[in-house]
């Protein structure tokens, strides 16, 4: 069980004191006689100081005004300040795959406008998402490209926040002397700016460097401190962090009943903000707690709860921590086959845990001054050693330097063989990094168990499924758009919208099939059937309506094409296989699949139409409400029976 670090997207703020009026920003806000600039300024901080960090639902909402403002006053600016904290907003809520396109539209404008300092922000923002998902060497790269133009521009802040978030990468890796140096860099500059966020943010993360190395009066301070600032300037994201950071400490030494009230306390206010990757680490947090207590039934339960919810957000650590939890429970309690269940899951998870190249590019940033003072000193002595040697030549006689010759030989054969050897190994090592790319690119054509398979079988045999749930979307008007855009334009767009597409299918677990131009086919249920892939279905097809009814806002006000979509859902019985024998690719067959084709061409621009037996499946289900739109005619099915689906919330 481990802690999750506190990093805070800091990039806009001034510093502004806690005391600071939020009324007083707005009001600037709204005061016409002041100039453009003034006014944005005074409403992002309102944004930021005022809901980003506790209630950044509220943030997202509000941050939508800058993008009529922009439109009004054509001012770019503002557009891409709205981007950007909508981007965090997302972020905050562990919505990473949309948060990212907020922040690649975001960075665009600012390079549009040459704002280095938000394309900084941007790119360290997006390496902050990279670093919670674990994929380090991306994150050095979105972070080293941030510190550059930070260091260019002279911003001490985003270089405070650019340094602590490298701490963590060296945190993480339990190097923690270079930890404490980076976070002390970090909080250093802080302290000098007065930049109270960022103080409290630093001490944090230096407490839990402490904590990690048991030395708990040190770290209890440290969060102490931390949790005061946090309150006196209302980052109810950073509370939650201290209040977990407490649990976390005390559990170390033993004291559970303290560990579980700090740990709840978190938990409330994640809820309250919606804060899904906090959510499932306190989630876990209380779970262990619970099975350290002995208390097995509710240990399962959190467990449980923050193990799906990392499943849905795409937390490899978090899967990790849940799986875990669930294994040493099952174990405890005597049951083999769930016990043997999780431990296999968590022993997949901890592969993919394993990413490559992190520790190399650690060492090339940090010390690659100490490597050019280290050659420089290698070559001196290594002239100094051959200057020796040349002397003691001149002085041998004849039978000497026929030694030196035999063993100048020797050491060409030696270092012939050396060669040998090294060439060997450097082969075996390309081999084997083609055969991981090549693996690699075979997960990404067909899903892991019809890979598997393939690898061991040389084919891979069609099978029945008697329920799965096909998804079908399709864009209005793509044919008159693809005669109005460039071929770039056009697809530029598709792709930006089929990246998100697929980071949906990820979350839900639902296997993406094909695209067919413009339209995209997805399948929830296959190739592992589950009882769930229905509702997950349907939830990817009302994100993805999500997805493009904001994209379309945000196209418009640059005065770019957008698409609007149809999408539709079936679900019954078909049969799944690998289709040709070169360029092999997984499809399904069967009545199910045109089925659903119909339901996507009969339904509406920003709604979700299912048929009958899909309805039948969830209709009890509480999150969801239905309007029934009674037998429509079919081509080709005759009259079928339909329903539009919405989140009961909406």
């Amino acid at each position: 069980m481990k802690t999750q670090l506190t990093i805070i997207l800091i990039a806009f703020s001034f510093g502004i004191s806690a005391q600071i009026k939020l009324d007083s920003l707005y009001a600037v806000w709204q005061d016409q006689s002041q100039e453009d600039s003034t006014r944005v300024g005074a409403y992002k901080d309102y944004i930021w100081h005022g809901f980003l960090f506790s209630k950044p639902d509220s943030a997202f909402i509000l941050a939508e005004r800058l993008y009529e403002f922009a439109n009004q006053q054509n001012y770019l600016s503002a557009n891409a300040q709205g981007l950007y904290i909508q981007g965090i907003s997302l972020h905050q809520r562990g919505i990473y795959s949309e948060a990212l396109v907020y922040y690649k539209n975001g960075s665009d404008q600012f390079e549009e406008i040459g704002d280095q300092e938000g394309i900084a922000s941007c790119l360290n923002a997006t390496g902050l998402i990279y670093l919670y998902k674990n994929h380090y060497s991306k994150a050095l790269n979105y972070f080293t490209r941030s510190l550059k133009i930070r260091n260019e521009i002279n911003d001490r802040q985003g270089v405070a926040s650019v340094l602590n978030n490298i701490g963590y990468i060296y945190h993480n890796q339990r190097d923690y002397p270079n930890a404490l140096d980076y976070y002390s860099q970090s909080l250093e500059i802080r302290e000098d700016i007065g930049d109270q966020q960022g103080i409290a943010t630093s001490l944090i993360n230096i407490g839990e460097v402490y904590t990690a190395q048991d030395d708990y009066l040190k770290s209890l301070d440290y969060y102490s401190r931390s949790l005061k600032l946090f309150e006196e300037i209302d980052n109810q994201q950073g509370v939650a962090s201290a209040l977990n950071n407490f649990g976390y400490a005390y559990r170390n030494q033993g004291d559970y009943p303290n560990a579980l009230n700090y740990y709840l306390q978190s938990l409330k206010i994640r809820e309250d903000m919606g804060d899904q990757h906090g959510i499932t680490t306190s989630l876990n947090n209380i779970g262990n707690i619970y099975k350290i207590m002995g208390n097995y039934p509710k240990a399962i339960a959190y467990c449980k709860n923050g193990l799906e919810l990392a499943n849905r957000v795409g937390l490899l650590l978090e899967q990790k921590e849940g799986c875990k939890c669930l294994y040493d429970v099952y174990k405890a309690i005597g049951n083999g086959n769930k016990a043997l269940e999780y431990h296999e899951l968590l022993t997949v998870i901890e592969d993919s845990l394993n990413a490559e190249g992190t520790s190399k590019k650690l060492l090339e940033m940090e010390f690659q001054k100490q490597i050019t003072v280290d050659s420089l000193a290698q070559v001196e002595k290594d002239r100094l050693v051959q200057k020796a040697n040349d002397d003691e030549v001149r002085k041998k006689n004849k039978t000497i330097n026929i030694a030196i010759g035999g063993v100048l030989i020797f050491m060409i054969l030696a270092g012939g063989f050396f060669s040998r050897w090294r060439y060997i190994k450097k082969s075996r090592d390309i081999i084997s990094k083609e055969k991981d790319r090549s693996e690699n690119l075979l997960l990404n054509i067909l899903p892991p168990e019809i890979a598997e398979e393939l690898k061991t079988k040389g084919r891979s045999d069609a099978r029945d499924f008697d329920k799965v749930s096909i998804l079908f979307t399709d864009f209005k008007s793509f044919t008159e758009a693809s005669a109005k855009l460039s071929a770039q334009d056009l697809v530029s767009e598709i792709n930006a919208c089929f990246e998100v597409f697929d980071g949906i299918m990820d979350k839900y677990g639902i296997e993406k099939i094909k695209t067919i131009g413009d339209a995209y086919m997805a399948a929830g249920g296959l190739p592992v059937p589950s009882d769930g892939s229905t509702k997950n279905t349907v939830l990817a097809a009302l994100d993805m309506q999500t997805f493009i009814s904001r994209r379309k806002v945000e196209m418009e006000t640059l005065g770019k094409h957008s698409f609007e979509m149809r999408a539709g859902i079936h679900t019954g019985p078909v049969v799944a296989g690998i289709v040709g024998v070169k360029k092999f690719q997984y499809d399904i067959w069967g009545d199910t699949v045109n089925t659903a084709s119909r339901m996507e061409s009969n339904g509406q621009i920003g709604k979700v139409n299912i048929s009958k037996h899909t309805y039948e499946l969830i209709k009890d289900d509480p999150q969801f409400i239905f309007e029934s739109r009674g037998k429509i005619k079919a081509k080709g099915k005759g009259e079928i029976e339909m329903y539009f689906v919405e989140r009961a919330d909406m």
